[in-house]
């Protein structure tokens, strides 16, 4: 009986194949093609949309900022004291810095306006050459880049923050 018991174990060393699911994968490649899609404008009322045959498309074309989106986006800066490029929305942010960015600013009962950078791959790209600044949340105030989470956190602890918005909305 305990030579039967010993037999069914595999030897040490020995290898055990894998079950099919179990197996890596090949990765799997995909080629996108490269044309940009028309560009886009933004309305603060409903986000713009991106044509049908734009979906899929690769995104480092988009990354270059027209003169349209430059212009666009220093109307919807200049026309707020505070705006907040985040992904979501206020209301259901994202991405918890997007949602920690939303909840400093409501602490400080502050009106600001929001657009969620999701919904449009375009005014996404474009904001990273606008800002030199790569990643989102991006916290626009008077008209001014501030910074992005990590940044608006600090400055929230020492009181610069606080700071600024006073003087934005006095102005």
């Amino acid at each position: 009986m305990a030579a039967s018991a010993t037999a069914a174990r595999p030897l040490a060393g020995a290898s055990v194949p894998l079950p099919l699911s179990a197996r890596r994968q090949p990765a799997r490649v995909f080629l996108l093609p490269r044309a940009p899609p028309a560009a886009q404008r933004l309305s603060l009322g409903r986000p713009a949309q991106l044509p049908a045959g734009a979906r899929g498309r690769s995104v480092r074309c988009l990354a270059a900022l027209s003169p349209e989106m430059r212009a666009t986006l220093d109307k919807v800066v200049g026309s707020h004291k505070v705006v907040l490029f985040m992904k979501g929305t206020k209301d259901f942010p994202q991405c918890g810095f997007s949602h920690t960015v939303v909840q400093i600013l409501r602490s400080l009962d502050v009106p600001f306006e929001t657009l969620d950078v999701l919904a449009n791959e375009a005014l996404r790209q474009g904001l990273k050459d606008y800002s030199s600044w790569p990643t989102f949340p991006q916290l626009y105030i008077d008209g001014e880049f501030f910074g992005g989470c990590d940044i608006t956190v600090e400055a929230y602890k020492s009181g610069e923050l606080q700071e600024t918005l006073e003087k934005a909305m006095c102005s």
